[in-house]
């Protein structure tokens, strides 16, 4: 007798849960050469809002984590990538339809790409603040601080290494991060959402949603509640008007960037999505 097999739902990743979404809705996952490899939410309006919720939610959390701590928790998600590695390469050449060497590199470079980010949690600062000089008595220092949360579209070309190299800098800093992966390859994301899930990210810090970009990133640029927002992966959207409408609640942008390695790690990742506080402190008495 023939067994079938059970077809899977992959699910939306929300404040450290998997719920469906709240449309009802699901789309068709292909592989390349067009056969049916599992079901995805379509995530809706309302998904992003509760996303953006959750992900506010988590903000004291996790920018109150020490630097050090936070590099911990992204060694955790590579060590544990690593140990799932077999599952992300099978998912990629699936949906990608790419030779196995081929999907290897790309689960490997995301891995040392979690490993490049977490070393530089607790280093950032010092490259990015500093001490100005100033006429007077005073100490003046400029620190780096998160900017709070952070919306992305991720690099729609790619399974794994597009979603983390736009989520992982964002992080580092202590944001936290509602992000839109890739539309037509989505297995690698929602299985990263599975590691994160078993991994010291807390609920919250990084929401994971599937469907279209066309769709939900308009309701993420105009959100009052998200106060920063990477179009990496919306080329192929209209995201001239996304970017005005981000400019009415004061985002910070990063534009959409093409090419196989979009989103290439640099410490400009890092600050990008920080804000700058200048403190002044007097040396002594006059």
């Amino acid at each position: 007798m023939t067994r079938l097999a059970v077809p899977k739902t992959y699910k939306l990743y929300i404040g450290g849960k998997f719920p469906r979404s709240e449309s009802g809705r699901t789309y068709e996952v292909l592989s390349n050469s067009g056969e049916f490899l599992a079901n995805a939410a379509m995530a809706s309006r309302k998904d992003a809002r509760d996303a953006v919720v959750a992900a506010r939610s988590a903000v004291s959390g996790w920018s109150g984590a020490t630097g050090y701590n936070r590099g911990q928790v992204l060694y955790r998600i590579a060590e544990l990538l690593e140990g799932r590695r077999a599952q992300f390469v099978a998912e990629i050449r699936d949906v990608e339809g790419v030779s196995a060497a081929a999907a290897s590199a790309q689960v490997d470079e995301a891995i040392d790409r979690w490993v490049w980010y977490a070393g530089w949690a607790d280093k950032y600062v010092q490259v990015a603040g500093n001490a100005n000089a100033v006429s007077g008595p005073y100490f003046n220092i400029s620190v780096p601080e998160p900017t709070g949360v952070v919306a992305i579209v991720a690099p729609q070309g790619s399974s794994l290494l597009g979603l983390v190299s736009a989520v992982a800098p964002a992080l580092v800093a202590g944001n936290t991060v509602v992000v839109i992966a890739s539309e037509k390859l989505p297995l690698a994301a929602i299985s990263l959402s599975e590691v994160l899930a078993t991994s010291d990210v807390p609920g919250g810090v990084v929401n994971i949603l599937t469907g279209s970009p066309a769709e939900i990133t308009p309701w993420l640029a105009s959100h009052a509640d998200v106060n920063a927002i990477d179009l990496v992966g919306a080329g192929s959207l209209d995201w001239i008007s996304m970017q005005v409408a981000a400019a009415d609640t004061l985002k910070r942008v990063f534009t959409p960037e093409n090419g196989p390695d979009a989103a290439a790690p640099t410490l400009g990742r890092i600050t990008g999505f920080t804000e700058t506080k200048t403190v002044w402190h007097t040396k002594g008495l006059i």
